[in-house]
């Protein structure tokens, strides 16, 4: 049954007295707390989940009360409403879910360890603690906890520590917050610490397993960061302290519990001498992103889950703003372009998506909005279009009036776009609304009608789509002055095209930078213009150009054959953003030819022709003072030679891998995964296996984890494959936060695919209890939707994944990727003919 009533509705919490008794050894806790607040009916509602409750108290009287299962809740029955004080004294469970109270497990020296950690979005803290778990409900909390402590362990929590008596450990009182950001956590933890300019404390934990060092990069970052948005924001980081927690066992990728941020280790702890330009860029993004939501999401917070975008879009866009200004040589905003963009483009123009604003009630369905690339991409790419519009200095000025209105409170989407439009004098929410509230994206065509170069808008899609007539205010963002700065009209006529192309001396082109939500699709004249002046285009602008024509074939409005010619004039760029869009369009044409095939081995054939340069000029080694375009780049083209089974870089991984057979680890991290891969693909063996499958459970550097699975689940070996998938079930091999990504590399390997399919039809339930309860799940569903390409596959897929339509928190992930199967399957029937012809003409 649905949740209709939120229980802030009925109580009014105020502030919390928690205190927590918590065993390791029978995974259980004991705890009381009271709660004062405003009953504002008689019959109050508070949230729980899975308590065995023993009393409940009204300002010091029992009174009756009742379990609602089904909708987390206890039922209360008061005298009267008023200000009122609740203590409510139960049992829970420790889970083993990642969610709640868990412990996460690890090991030091062969010696099995764990520590205890919290994950509380959306609605976990009701596993906790008794409480009005919704965002709206702030209050102030003090948090008291004693555990069955030993020698040299540290506990750490939102705020600072006040006090140990009796092993019962007192925190200070929080300021008033949402119940999802309160966190804690316990065990042998290391730390380094730090204080940034105004005073804030900074530090970064972590498990004894990691050198010292591992923590270095974070915390600098960390630092750096918190000084750079008190500066930006103009407002100051409202706790005593920041601390960065690296937890063995994490759902996601992080969480801004304020004070006390979580992480996946592979996200906050690097090893500063051997790991790769790409991965320390993610982990100073993830820390970024984190950080901006200690204000944009903890200092203000959504009123309700609908607005989910307003903390994620805003702290997506906030990660790239903040690394650019503490890394400038990194140009991480190219990294937006290849990752953000990208991600939004491709999922946002399948119909049936979610519009970045999505009404929710059921709580089951709560988890189900955090698509990655809808509320963190697409909402991301829609603020840089504000951020453009109204500038730095009124969103700077917009922002910290914003702070100051509502800080310590909530607030929804139309007050942001009025604060920005207060500091603008711009309509900003006219504007945005638009990107907002309606799903999808549209299309702009421009072309040259009877002499007239003329613009028109309409939805586009990938697949099957209806039409609807939506519109949008589109910054056109064009080098011509004669196109308007907002596209509000279906059509626009900007005049003659000969006269307008020799004023401006340059081929017409709209979106120029790639910061607004939306593709082109030039004519014929007009795309053999900007070809003919390719030359002319900087790099992001040569991405745009690939990725368009990418999104274009995909949407079938042209031939991927006609794409085919032209991905030779890209494969000598040297820019990492360029080859980064033109191995998407070459990876994309894998899905038109069948393994083993003549048709494959000629696209081995194009793959080496676009790579042999590029591999020859850059090598296996890092250089000297290399760019770090060049650091990224090479990953590229050594993925593209290896696919192409090119025999010298096939010889030259094995050499290296031999060299530094017993310290495959200290390889060179942008390269390592291909030099394990190719050994297991090339020279493999059960031995091999083995050893490889060891080091994984063994290492502590989640990089080199990573590479490991990478390579294993590439294996062409079907008894490595099924002894791989036994392993799936079994976290002391395989942590389940970790699982997907072996599914996925055995699902994409032609001798795993079966296999790894049969795995989670058959042990679906497994893997709902074992993961089901966090927002990684769907992306399982999402995961095979992006592999399967056959008519029969499809059927299978519906066939499996029909039934559990109405399952909540599922349905639009089934009917999204039913669709994405659906419009692969028709495009490969439509194009591989023409598509495999076109490869065999560019390598004869």
């Amino acid at each position: 049954m649905a949740e209709l009533t939120h229980f802030y509705q009925t109580f009014q919490p105020e502030h919390y007295d928690i205190y927590l008794d918590i065993n390791r050894a029978t995974k259980t806790f004991s705890g009381q707390t009271k709660i004062t607040g405003d009953a504002q009916t008689a019959a109050v509602s508070i949230h729980q989940k899975d308590f065995t409750v023993s009393a409940v108290q009204a300002d010091g009287q029992d009174v009756p009360f009742k379990l609602d299962a089904e909708n987390d809740a206890i039922r209360i029955d008061l005298a009267k409403a008023g200000k009122t004080t609740l203590a409510i004294t139960y049992t829970a469970p420790l889970t083993d879910t990642m969610m709640g109270i868990y412990p996460s497990y690890y090991e030091v020296n062969g010696e099995k360890k764990q520590i205890i950690g919290t994950q509380f979005e959306t609605n976990a803290a009701r596993q906790a603690f008794p409480c009005v778990d919704e965002p709206e409900a702030k209050a102030t909390f003090d948090l008291a906890i004693k555990f069955d402590e030993h020698a040299d362990e540290t506990i750490i929590s939102n705020m600072p520590e006040v006090k140990t008596e009796n092993g019962v450990h007192y925190f200070d009182t929080t300021v008033k917050m949402s119940t999802y950001l309160i966190a804690f956590a316990f065990g042998e933890l290391q730390s380094k610490l730090t204080t940034t300019k105004s005073g804030v404390k900074v530090g970064v934990f972590g498990t004894k397993a990691h050198k010292a060092n591992e923590l270095d990069f974070a915390l600098d970052i960390a630092k750096r960061a918190i000084e750079f948005y008190e500066d930006f924001y103009q407002t100051p980081y409202p706790l005593p302290h920041s601390w960065q927690l690296a937890l063995p066992d994490f759902s996601a990728g992080a969480m801004e519990n304020w004070g006390l941020v979580t992480y996946r280790e592979a996200y906050l702890l690097l090893d500063p001498d051997n790991t790769a330009l790409d991965m320390k860029q993610r982990v100073a993004t993830v820390i970024a992103h984190e950080l901006a939501h200690q204000w944009f999401g903890d200092l203000v917070t959504m009123k309700w889950w609908d607005d989910l975008w307003l903390n994620e879009s805003f702290a997506n866009m906030m990660e790239y703003v903040a690394t650019d200004a503490l890394e400038p040589d990194w140009h991480i905003w190219e990294t937006f372009q290849t990752s953000e963009a990208a991600a939004a483009l491709q999922r946002d123009a399948t119909d049936g998506v979610q519009s970045v604003h999505v009404e929710v009630e059921n709580p089951a369905e709560i988890d189900a909005l955090f698509d990655g690339a809808i509320v963190y991409a697409k909402g991301a790419r829609m603020l840089v279009m504000a951020r453009a519009l109204v500038g730095d200095d009124a969103l700077r000025q917009g922002l910290k009036a914003y702070f100051n209105a509502h800080q310590y409170g909530n607030a929804q989407g139309k007050d942001l776009w009025a604060a920005l439009g207060d500091a603008s004098g711009m309509n900003v929410g006219a504007i945005m609304n638009s990107w907002l509230e309606q799903p999808g994206y549209p299309v702009v065509t421009a072309s040259v009608v009877d002499g007239q170069l003329t613009l028109k808008q309409q939805q586009f899609f990938i697949g099957e789509g209806k039409e609807v007539g939506r519109q949008w205010q589109i910054p056109l963002n064009s080098n011509y002055d004669a196109a308007p700065e907002i596209m509000a009209d279906t059509t626009v006529a900007l005049g003659d095209y000969a006269a307008l192309r020799s004023a401006n001396g340059k081929p017409f082109r709209l979106n120029v930078g790639n910061n607004s939500h939306f593709i082109v699709k030039y004519d014929q004249t007009l795309l053999d213009d900007i070809l003919a002046n390719l030359d002319q285009l900087n790099a992001i602008d040569q991405l745009q150009l690939l990725q368009d024509l990418r999104l274009l074939a995909e949407g079938r409005q042209i031939s991927y054959a006609a794409i085919v010619p032209l991905l030779s004039r890209f494969a000598a760029s040297h820019s990492t953003v360029v080859n980064d869009a033109l191995y998407r369009v070459a990876s994309d044409l894998k899905k038109f030819v069948t393994p083993d095939s003549t048709e494959e081995a000629a696209l081995r054939q194009l793959f080496d022709q676009l790579s042999a340069d590029q591999v020859t000029r850059l090598g296996w080694a890092p250089q000297a003072g290399e760019s770090n375009d060049d650091q990224l780049t090479r990953p590229y083209v050594l993925s593209a030679a290896l696919y192409a089974k090119n025999a010298k870089a096939i010889a030259d991984a094995h050499q290296l891998f031999v060299a530094n057979r017993d310290s495959l680890a200290t390889l060179p991290a942008d390269t390592r995964v291909f030099v394990l891969r190719n050994e297991v693909q090339n020279y493999g063996s059960a031995d091999l296996f083995d050893m490889l499958l060891t080091e994984s459970r063994q290492t502590a550097d989640a990089s080199y984890k990573a590479d490991i699975c990478a390579a294993l689940t590439s294996t062409q070996d079907a008894a490595l494959v099924a002894k791989l998938i036994e392993k799936f079930e079994d976290a002391d091999t395989i942590k389940p936060q970790d699982l997907r990504a072996w599914f996925r590399g055995v699902l994409a390997s032609n001798a795993g695919q079966q296999a790894a399919w049969d795995w989670i039809r058959n042990d679906w339930q497994w893997l709902e209890d074992t993961v089901g309860g966090d927002m990684e799940f769907t992306t399982y569903i999402t995961v095979i939707a992006g592999i399967f390409r056959t008519a029969n596959r499809l059927a299978e897929f519906k066939a499996f994944f029909e039934p559990k339509l109405n399952t909540p928190g599922l349905t639009r992930e089934i009917q999204m990727d039913t669709k994405v199967i659906t419009s692969r399957v028709s495009l490969i029937e439509a194009e591989q003919a023409a598509v495999n012809t076109a490869i065999a003409e560019v390598v004869k």
